[in-house]
């Protein structure tokens, strides 16, 4: 049975007995990849990590592997008050994968390593660029306290780097603008400002972003909850 006292090795043989062949053929269909994967649910994983706990040494150890399934523990089970800059700037050096970047950024605005923020968006390699609008989109949605200033700060981050092509940086960029604009009043309006300018550009990658932020702001059941 496994538990808090399972070591990287254990917990490892764990994942294997979970294996599943067909999840793997079905993870490739949304565009995760699959090398080093053993086509485990994100749901069961976390109820790995729920028996496991938190232990930051161990974390570490499971993100060496390679294997999918023990990074995703690996940021399910490290601590996010022990977690550095140096330690988060490594493992994306790893990222290749869209919901593995979703989850580390998750992690990463837990640890409130926000000047990591500006430094990923300047990084020419795309899940790292995605973690930057990943990690500005969990800021805008799961730190209720935040001041919406430090959301606001990163406008022109998302305005830069609007015409990056790629899809899963297009999508990440799309995403932290429209989470910036639901997150209240005071943060739709530069939001929505934004995504009416982005609509107009002769790039059609922010084009697309701009038209798309605009649908989604401009509604007005999203309006009266904000009210």
């Amino acid at each position: 049975m496994i538990g808090p006292s399972s070591d990287a090795a254990e917990l490892i043989a764990h994942l294997e007995t979970l294996r599943s062949e067909e999840n793997v053929a079905g993870m490739a269909r949304f565009g995760i990849v699959t090398g080093g994967a053993l086509g485990i649910s994100n749901p069961d994983i976390r109820a790995v990590a729920r028996l496991a706990k938190k232990d930051h040494l161990r974390a570490m150890q499971l993100w060496r592997s390679d294997i999918r399934e023990a990074r995703l523990l690996a940021l399910c089970t490290a601590e996010p008050k022990r977690l550095t800059t140096e330690e988060a700037r490594n493992w994306a050096d790893d990222f290749n994968s869209w919901e593995i970047v979703d989850c580390a950024a998750d992690l990463f605005v837990e640890a409130r390593l926000d000047e990591l923020i500006s430094d990923f968006a300047a990084d020419e390699r795309e899940f790292i660029r995605r973690t930057a609008f990943a990690m500005i989109s969990g800021a805008a949605v799961h730190r209720k306290m935040e001041s919406d200033a430090t959301l606001l700060a990163w406008m022109p981050l998302i305005e830069a780097h609007a015409g990056d092509p790629r899809n899963f940086v297009r999508k990440a960029v799309n995403w932290a603008l429209r989470s910036i604009g639901k997150r209240n009043l005071a943060c739709h309006a530069p939001a929505l400002a934004l995504a009416k300018i982005l609509a107009e550009s002769p790039d059609k990658t922010a084009r697309w972003i701009g038209k798309d932020t605009v649908r989604e702001l401009a509604g007005e059941k999203l309006l009266a909850r904000l009210r």
